[in-house]
């Protein structure tokens, strides 16, 4: 054996043990349907999403610290009811990955408004820290699924898909 070829068969044996150990990517691909809306239901911690009528995946979640309710106000701890849309994305989130949902709309706003108080924002759908869980609805009212499901979530998700939230 060369020492050329000795050192190419060294080379691509470090070049495949480096490979051993890195970590899988957090950014995952999608092709199957587009997802169309995401339907989700407070009451039951359901999320689906949805291509036309066609469930694609479903989701448990926690919510924010008062789940009950609509969000009126900033620091209510609840979670925003109504229809809106994923508005952009946090590739960096302290919370894994993050979608972020188009709350407060005008309506949102006029409402906080008319009780002398800020509607408050950033709502978003994203993963969950290692201290928390286990932990029942420890939001401050965003949608909280495992790092697995938002990394999935993420990735068949598009910018201005419509969302859902019902009691």
């Amino acid at each position: 054996m060369t020492r050329l070829t000795r050192r190419a068969i060294i080379l691509c044996g470090l070049a495949g043990l480096a490979g051993c150990g890195a970590a899988p990517s957090r950014f995952r691909t999608y092709d199957g349907p587009e997802v169309t809306q995401l339907l989700l239901f407070k009451e039951r911690r359901v999320m689906h999403l949805l291509h036309n009528d066609q469930v694609l995946r479903s989701y448990t979640f926690e919510l924010g610290f008062a789940p009950t309710g609509p969000k009126r106000v900033e620091g209510d701890g609840r979670t925003p009811e109504g229809t809106y849309l994923i508005n952009r994305r946090n590739p960096n989130s302290q919370y894994h990955l993050s979608l972020g949902i188009s709350y407060p709309d005008t309506r949102d706003v006029e409402l906080a408004r008319a009780l002398g108080l800020p509607p408050g924002g950033e709502i978003f759908i994203h993963g969950t820290p290692r201290r928390n869980l286990g932990q029942r609805d420890w939001t401050a009212g965003c949608i909280a699924v495992t790092n697995d499901e938002i990394e999935e979530i993420y990735a068949m998700v598009r910018d201005n898909t419509p969302i859902i939230i019902l009691p």
